[in-house]
């Protein structure tokens, strides 16, 4: 456990939100560790902590957390929670067994999918569905592609499938029926007539959740939220009564994969949402801290003990997605930032394949028995011990350790697992391992940017993580990134994300016309009625807001394609020929492509409510009574970190103590609390005034 106070003083005029809440505590769960940010706004003090993640039970480790933080858990005002809960069962397929009741005929949607390959260029390749065949029933009811009923449900054949599916065992149940994005009296008269005789409420109707054409991905959305809305409302509630229990007896917020936050008293009904909720939450502080820093465009970059997430943020503003796939078959179409996720970690695990090749991951040593360096069993040869042979983390000094680690054991594995292999001595091996890593990791990046029409140049590298740091320059100079962006906190952004996220709710209404047949006036009626919708929600929840934002979008593209491409929309009205002109114009800045004689389908209206919070200042987090005069002052050590091929005395640093104008030329190590930096040869480092460290890639002695 670590933990630091940043700072304190008092003020007069302390923040009131609805619930009084003074104190705010953002709590982050990631793979490794469990990290705590406590923003007191009464007396202005902010204050950290990192401890390992309980595994078994994630909400043992966040009460744990708030129980070392420097104000007593009955004085917190207000929990706002970044979970894992949902991804990580999906991902390890620990869900709830779910069935599915299905227009006849129509049972193997969810299966046959589109016709696509786990491996595209492979013979071979597993899929298993959330639903199993013997589970999906189908029942007599069809709803026609224009909205027309041609046979209403049958409500007897759906009270026996219900009854079927209980008998075996199913905990949730899916009702997905063609077509009821356009029509839902038929799935509405199932839902009823299920909920007589099923157990619980666990019962997800697909146009509920989701209100947009295509069968397969609607399908498989609904049966994401029945599978974990049982196992996050287990968790919700498993969390809500050790909190009480340590003496915070208020509702809590739950932040959502759209970059939001809802209340735990209602957020498992619609548990999908909250997939890709702990990335989220990093995404939303780096794009905040970054619009404090003037930087409206960033790739954030949040590599953790795990895995690696990377996203895209232009304006200050994250790209949401409405495809996002956690695995293949499993596509998720609900508003989500859109991150991409690789299995390149500081606990990833490094091995030589089949082939001879040098892999890194997916497995993962986590946090017990973690990398080898942390002397709890762990054997295997990771990132994180590769970084640690070539100099980049100090052996003699690590914030979670006291005791030096075994720098001859990690060596011995490297050679024995890789460098053996490779005919390479462990120094080289160990190097290896972190191109392979960065290789892997910038792989990522090109997909949210080169792949989507933007060009890395243009942005900087916000990193951040416990392992960000260590690998952005190096990332930075492989995709000419000029660059890097460290906040104060690296490894506690997600945290920060969470404890200043804005309230967020979003709708989606499936349309599925072409441009030229649609009705204005409709567009206008379902917008206007999702504005309604949000402002109510908003309104219910217990947390003063400075304000609430409104923002429409349209997932379109030309008649005839499959892929779809999210248009922003003007406030004020929309006419079909600026619904074409907006489509035309955003397929070009895409595509480089004008096609002015195909015409444009509207597929989907979309709408975001965002209930804004005030927000601490970001700038608290940098602020320290014992910065240096100078950078010297700051110097801690010189030892041989391994660069390019050869070793290298390196001048180490305490980057708390380091002059918020510090200038410091490469190479150096930058330790703190929760992360190190490198600073490789040939690059600037030099602070932002915020407490930033701002990295210049191959400026090393440019004024």
């Amino acid at each position: 456990m670590t933990s630091r106070t940043l700072f304190g003083t008092p003020v007069s005029d302390p923040l009131k939100s609805k619930d009084g809440a003074r104190v705010i505590a953002g709590v982050d769960v990631g793979g490794t560790f469990t990290d705590l940010v406590i923003v007191d706004q009464h007396r202005r003090a902010i204050s950290v902590l990192k401890t390992p993640t309980t595994a078994a039970d994630p909400s043992m480790g966040v009460v744990k957390a708030l129980a070392e933080g420097s104000v007593p858990v009955h004085e917190i005002d207000l929990i706002i929670h970044g979970t894992t809960a949902t991804t990580n069962a999906l991902l390890q397929r620990r869900l709830a067994k779910i069935g599915m009741i299905t227009t006849a005929g129509f049972r193997d949607v969810i299966e046959l999918g589109r016709r696509t390959r786990p491996q595209a260029y492979g013979l071979f390749g597993s899929y298993v569905p959330l639903v199993p065949r013997n589970l999906r029933l189908e029942v007599d009811e069809r709803t026609l592609a224009d909205g027309s009923i041609r046979n209403a449900v049958d409500i007897d054949q759906v009270i026996d499938a219900a009854e079927t599916l209980k008998e075996a065992g199913c905990e949730a149940l899916v009702i997905h029926f063609l077509h009821s994005y356009k029509n839902p009296k038929n799935e509405e008269a199932a839902l009823e007539a299920a909920a007589t005789v099923w157990p619980n409420n666990y019962i997800t109707a697909g146009h509920r959740l989701l209100s947009e054409p295509r069968e397969f991905e609607r399908g498989v959305t609904a049966s994401v939220n029945a599978a974990v809305e049982p196992v996050l409302e287990r968790y919700i509630n498993r969390l809500r009564v050790a909190l009480h229990q340590s003496g915070y007896a208020r509702d809590y917020l739950v932040m959502a994969g759209n970059g939001g936050t809802t209340s735990s008293a209602h957020v498992s009904r619609e548990a999908a949402k909250t997939v890709m909720s702990g990335p989220a939450s990093g995404v939303i502080a780096a794009a905040y801290t970054a619009s404090e820093a003037g930087l409206g465009n960033i790739i954030t970059y949040d590599m953790g003990g795990t895995s690696t997430d990377v996203a895209l943020v232009r304006g200050s503003k994250p790209l949401v997605s409405n495809e996002i796939a956690l695995e293949y078959g499993m596509p998720i179409h609900l508003p989500m930032v859109d991150v991409h996720t690789v299995g390149a970690g500081g606990g990833s695990i490094a091995h030589i394949d089949e082939a001879g090749l040098l892999r890194i991951g997916p497995q993962s040593a986590g946090s017990d028995p973690g990398p080898i360096f942390y002397g709890r069993g762990g054997d295997r040869p990771t990132i994180s011990d590769a970084n640690l042979l070539l100099g980049r983390l100090n052996s003699k000094r690590l914030p979670a350790f006291d005791d030096a680690v075994d720098v001859d054991a990690v060596a011995a594995a490297i050679m024995r697992d890789v460098g053996d292999g490779l005919d390479l001595d462990a120094a080289a091996a160990a190097e290896a391992i972190l191109h392979v890593a960065n290789l892997k990791m910038a792989g990522a990046i090109r997909m949210v940017s080169v792949a989507k029409g933007h060009d890395p140049r243009d942005f900087t590298l916000f990193a951040f993580g416990g392992a960000g740091p260590l690998h952005a320059a190096a990332i930075a100079r492989e995709l000419a990134i000029p660059r890097v962006l460290v906040p104060a906190l690296p490894g506690l952004t997600n945290a920060l994300g969470c404890a200043v996220a804005d309230l967020r709710h979003d709708f989606v209404t499936g349309l599925n016309l072409p441009v030229a047949n649609l009705d204005e006036a409709h567009v206008e009626a379902v917008l206007q009625t999702h504005v309604d919708t949000g402002r109510r929600m908003l309104e219910a929840e217990a947390v003063e807001l400075r304000g609430v934002t409104v923002e429409h979008s349209a997932d379109m593209q030309f008649v005839g394609q499959t892929h779809l491409i999210n248009v922003p929309l003007p406030t004020g009205g929309i006419d079909r020929q600026v619904l074409q002109e907006l489509f035309e114009d955003a397929y070009f800045a895409r595509f480089q492509v004008r096609l002015p004689n195909v015409e444009a389908n509207l597929v989907a209206l979309n709408s975001s409510l965002i209930g804004l919070r005030s927000k601490p200042d970001v700038t608290a987090l940098n602020l320290s009574a014992d910065h240096a005069d100078r950078v010297e002052g700051a110097l801690l050590d010189q030892r041989p970190v391994h660069f390019g091929g050869r070793w290298m005395d390196t001048p180490i640093y305490d980057r708390a103590r380091l002059p918020l104008d510090a200038v410091v030329d490469g190479p150096a190590i930058f330790e703190q609390l929760d992360t190190t930096t490198v600073v490789t040869p040939d690059d600037r480092a030099f602070g932002d005034g915020l407490g930033n460290i701002v990295i210049e890639i191959g400026q090393a002695g440019h004024e």
